[in-house]
């Protein structure tokens, strides 16, 4: 937005602020969270905030500094007002999870380590932060974000102090703060209606457990190759000689990657499916989907688990999933796959939809960035990141509404879902 934009929408921003940082104590810090919203806002190449307070008549540098670096306001009411905003105005029809890097130069910025770097492709020095989106084929917005904290930063209390970390946060796997998340949004009275992720998270037969444990149905990416029994597969337990344990039931047979399985079954088993509307005409590529049950130790023994805490005994039969797999036309071979817990019955093209919606992320992470500013932050501290990601969050949270309603005449009008915005998110 450029500055005349952002002065014609400065009575809705107002409004906006009032309700989004309510929780926020101080009648100034809240002035000057609506400044650094029209900063972030503003069209410029830089959004550190320097920069920012150059273009804001009303800019201070000192002042944005210690709103965001100094003071003790609390993120986390402001970020559960934004998603209980933003759900209803989206209408979700999924909420996607992803992580999210920021290339950093040093050691001292909060939680920076040497890991996979997703903005460069490959392994840099970078923080790394997982998010959960509600989206749609329309619109989408950030919901929550956990900051992942390197194993190399459990046990450094120097850098933990400068940079302010909490004691009680420690090492998480990322999936773990996934999981996080959801259990913090339930607490908000928020339940996403399935969800969806790449294969680093769909890949872990932790993760889906958790998703399943929390009653919560997914369309998950993995890799090509992830093992599968056939649905009909049938566990067996050898004779009992007598003596020592009775044998486990187990699945004879060795399972298949599910490329394999999917080559098997000829590409005269895929049909075409459209899952929506693109700017260049209607999305298809072909489709199968097949019920199989997943394997490997991991997935085994959470199986094993699960019936046992339920039943006290296990048959040894592994829980059945949806198998989607993706072979276009043109192509060699199959080229993508998920598993999904939705009932068996659930349409395939239904399934394809939610598969395929996850990409909606990506213009997410796209404004996130190269318009709002998220990876422009300059600070080293704990406080300081969660300060600029919360009001990056309501920037965005912001923009979209407008492009949703337009018309409205009030930034808190009721929730629109519009088949057509002028932008996306």
């Amino acid at each position: 937005m450029d500055a005349h934009e952002v002065n014609r929408a400065r009575a809705k921003l107002a409004l906006f602020v009032a309700d989004v940082f309510a929780s926020v104590p101080r009648k100034d810090q809240r002035a000057k969270s609506d400044c650094y919203l029209r900063g972030l806002m503003v069209d410029g190449r830089r959004k550190s905030i320097q920069a920012m307070a150059s273009r804001l008549p009303d800019g201070n540098e000192q002042n944005l500094q210690q709103f965001v670096n100094q003071s003790t306001w609390d993120p986390v009411p402001v970020r559960r007002r934004i998603a209980e905003r933003m759900v209803p105005r989206i209408g979700p029809d999924a909420w996607a999870v992803d992580d999210v890097s920021f290339p950093k130069d040093g050691k001292m910025s909060v939680a920076v380590a040497h890991q996979y770097c997703g903005a460069l492709g490959k392994q840099a020095n970078c923080q790394v932060a997982v998010s959960v989106h509600a989206v749609s084929d329309t619109a989408s917005c950030p919901l929550q974000w956990r900051l992942f904290v390197p194993r190399e930063w459990a046990d450094d209390p120097v850098r933990r102090r400068r940079t302010g970390v909490p004691e009680e946060v420690g090492h998480r796997e990322k999936w773990r703060l996934a999981l996080d998340v959801f259990d913090e949004l339930a607490g908000w009275g928020l339940v996403p209606p399935a969800v969806v992720a790449d294969a680093g998270y769909g890949q872990n037969a932790d993760f889906r457990d958790g998703l399943e444990r929390r009653n919560i149905g997914y369309v998950v990416a993995i890799r090509s190759d992830v093992t599968v029994h056939p649905h009909d597969a049938v566990p067996a337990a050898p004779p009992w000689s007598g003596n020592g344990r009775r044998p486990q039931p187990r699945y004879r047979d060795k399972p298949s990657p599910v490329a394999a399985l999917a080559a098997d079954q000829g590409r005269q088993a895929f049909t075409e499916v459209t899952w929506r509307e693109g700017s260049r005409g209607p999305m298809r590529s072909r489709f199968l989907a097949l019920r199989v049950r997943p394997a490997g130790v991991r997935s085994r023994r959470l199986a094993q688990a699960a019936a046992t805490a339920q039943e006290g005994l296990w048959d040894g039969v592994l829980p059945d999933v949806t198998l989607l797999v993706e072979w276009p036309e043109g192509a060699e071979a199959p080229t993508d796959y998920w598993l999904s817990n939705l009932p068996a019955d659930t349409p395939h093209a239904e399934l394809v939809r939610l598969a395929k919606i996850r990409r909606r992320i990506e213009h997410d992470y796209r404004e996130l960035k190269h318009g709002l500013g998220l990876d422009h932050f300059e600070g080293r501290s704990w406080t300081g990141w969660h300060h600029h990601v919360t009001l990056v969050t309501a920037a965005h949270a912001f923009l979209t509404e407008q492009r949703l309603a337009p018309k409205a005449d009030t930034a808190d009008s009721p929730s629109t879902r519009s088949s057509t915005p002028s932008r996306t998110c």
